[in-house]
């Protein structure tokens, strides 16, 4: 008789031994999300544990607060461009690398996606003398450019993904039907790769929502967003309230996440 390797005391064990090292590795990354929530809603003006009395005093002051709301409106603006002009770059260019004729194509693939690889820093200081140079540093239009340069490969990524799974014969029988190459992209391309393009976009969106490290070399005084806002703060006084914008990034990239997910299953 031939003996099931996955049964027996070992096996039991070494199934245990996986599964409790994933739950510690799950635990460890969402330990200090799941202590900012909480601490956002204490009466403590410190950062401390236990917790203090339920109050929304820090999420009223993060509301009042024209500074706050401003960085708030600046990242949401800016995230909102950035992503529209990664999502046409981006899918302009993983229609361009899926043509099989197209020269040097894999180099252009890691072109395109090292700003996925190469340190943020980096990235910030390359930027600074190119954009410095062009006069556009410390204005919205630099901040969006840069921004769309860090989320164009997420684009690139899904939507090659998309195009991965698109049925060629479907191309070929719009074209036998008389469709122009622009009418067979935007009435059966299009269509069969938007989850790819949504998806894209929501990540985009986080990308630009969240960056922090290019932005402190290229804005200036007026292009404030919630996480260099967030950054200010924590380097020069840890108010409370800095709990509240956490956790308003927090649910957005929640909400993000979930969005993705039903983009995904949907597709």
């Amino acid at each position: 008789m031939i003996r099931n390797p996955n049964s027996g005391p070992m096996a039991w064990f070494g199934n245990f031994g996986v599964s409790l090292s994933g739950c510690l590795v799950l635990a460890f990354l969402l330990l200090p999300i799941l202590i900012v929530l909480p601490l956002s809603f204490s009466d403590s003006r410190y950062m401390s544990l236990p917790l203090g009395n339920f109050t929304l005093r820090w999420y009223e002051d993060f509301f009042a607060s024209s500074q706050w709301l401003s960085a708030l409106f600046n990242s949401i603006a800016v995230a909102l461009a950035s992503t529209a002009l990664a999502v046409i770059l981006g899918g302009l260019a993983a229609l361009g690398l899926r043509h099989p004729a197209m020269p040097g194509k894999r180099f252009i693939e890691v072109l395109l996606i090292a700003p996925m690889i190469v340190p943020a820093v980096i990235v910030g200081v390359g930027m600074y003398f190119v954009f410095s140079n062009a006069g556009l540093t410390r204005t919205y239009l630099g901040l969006i450019l840069a921004h769309t340069t860090l989320a164009v490969p997420f684009v690139v990524v899904n939507v090659g993904s998309a195009l991965g799974g698109l049925n060629q014969r479907l191309l070929w029988a719009a074209a036998s039907m008389g469709a122009t190459p622009w009418t067979t992209l935007r009435k059966v391309t299009l269509p069969l790769i938007s989850p790819g393009l949504v998806s894209g976009g929501l990540f985009a969106f986080a990308t630009s929502l969240d960056e922090v490290v290019v932005t402190l070399f290229l804005a200036g005084p007026d292009q404030r967003t919630l996480p260099r806002e967030m950054f200010t703060t924590a380097r020069e006084a840890l108010s409370p309230v800095l709990l509240s914008a956490a956790t308003i990034m927090v649910l957005f990239a929640t909400l993000l996440l979930l969005l993705s997910r039903s983009v995904t299953r949907r597709s």
